[in-house]
């Protein structure tokens, strides 16, 4: 293989292996780190018309020039609709473009938020997540949530406002979210960071889970 090639030839060709060789290791680590909960594909996505995703939106949305922008993605829809799939593959996509990626069940990171005032590690895990690009929020206000994880989500979010991009997964329409922050001027902060900036997409049609189970039962 190597044969006809000069010494020249050769070396470019070694040092070409090798970039590809890191940036792979590279993805392979972002992907890992980022903690997505499933792995998904953008090509593997249902764009059909039914689940109310455009196919240009959802191309443009993978290019990542939103998260170069510091802009927000909202995916609502109701349960099982496909949110965490979409949220899950824009984000591997994000990290294929060697972009660092978060994904985080809001209850967990609320709980990891606790713990870390409680253990004095609130700065170093504030300055953690203000330097992600992305971070991902699946199952945003699904819960109810306490003025204090009220205010520690206002913190987060004051810190990544205007340098990073936040993608939020939830069944909770937008309109819901002031009333489900128990304090009202916590609510107007964290919804003035939050929503001012943001792409909506609307996820419609039957659930995923139930169509994905339907198949893999046999009929008798």
């Amino acid at each position: 293989m190597y044969a006809p090639l000069s010494f020249e030839e050769r070396l470019a060709l070694l040092v070409e292996q090798e970039c590809l060789k890191r940036e792979s290791c590279r993805v392979k680590r972002l992907t890992h780190a980022a903690g997505f909960p499933q792995p998904a594909e953008m090509e593997d996505l249902d764009l059909s018309s039914a689940r109310g995703l455009e196919r240009k939106m959802v191309r443009e949305l993978a290019q990542g020039r939103w998260i170069e922008q510091h802009t927000n993605l909202f995916l609502l829809g109701p349960t099982g609709c496909g949110k965490t799939y979409l949220a899950c593959a824009l984000g591997r996509k994000a990290c294929l473009s060697g972009m660092a990626v978060r994904f985080e069940r809001t209850s967990r990171l609320l709980e990891d938020m606790r713990m870390a005032r409680e253990q004095g590690e609130w700065v170093a895990r504030l300055r953690e997540l203000a330097q992600v690009p992305l971070l991902i929020l699946d199952d945003w206000m699904r819960d109810p949530i306490t003025p204090i994880q009220a205010q520690n989500l206002l913190e987060v979010f004051d810190d990544r406002f205007g340098n990073t991009s936040t993608m939020i997964a939830t069944q909770v329409p937008v309109t819901d979210w002031h009333l489900r922050i128990p304090d009202p001027t916590l609510a107007d902060a964290i919804l003035d960071r939050l929503v001012h900036n943001a792409i909506r997409i609307t996820l419609e049609g039957e659930s995923q889970r139930k169509l994905r189970c339907s198949q893999a039962v046999p009929s008798v």
